[in-house]
């Protein structure tokens, strides 16, 4: 099982192996949830969300984007679900790449 750090900056796969992005696990690996939604990394935000299995953030990381993208004009009715917006799902990998 991945680390909590190692979900949440995974970039990609590579078979079995997860690839993670090792400078900005660095720099942003100790931020919670909802610092992470505050600095705009709304992907990392959401993968620790759904890391940490609890409802209210993934609910709260969801309102969050929402919000930005309402404010920049982009229209956040058309929004797709945050699953698909992007592509965090949780799966099981035997080794981590550190890119």
């Amino acid at each position: 099982m991945l680390s909590r750090e190692d979900f949440v900056f995974t970039i990609g796969y590579d078979g079995p192996a997860a690839v993670v992005d090792g400078q900005a696990k660095r720099r942003f690996g100790s931020l919670s949830t909802a610092e992470l939604a505050e600095k705009g990394l709304f992907r990392a935000a959401y993968s620790s969300a759904v890391y940490s299995k609890d409802p209210a953030e993934i609910r709260a990381v969801s309102e969050m984007y929402r919000k930005a993208i309402a404010a920049s004009g982009d229209g956040a009715s058309a929004a797709p679900s945050p699953d698909r917006l992007f592509g965090v799902f949780p799966v099981e990998v035997r080794r981590i790449i550190v890119l």
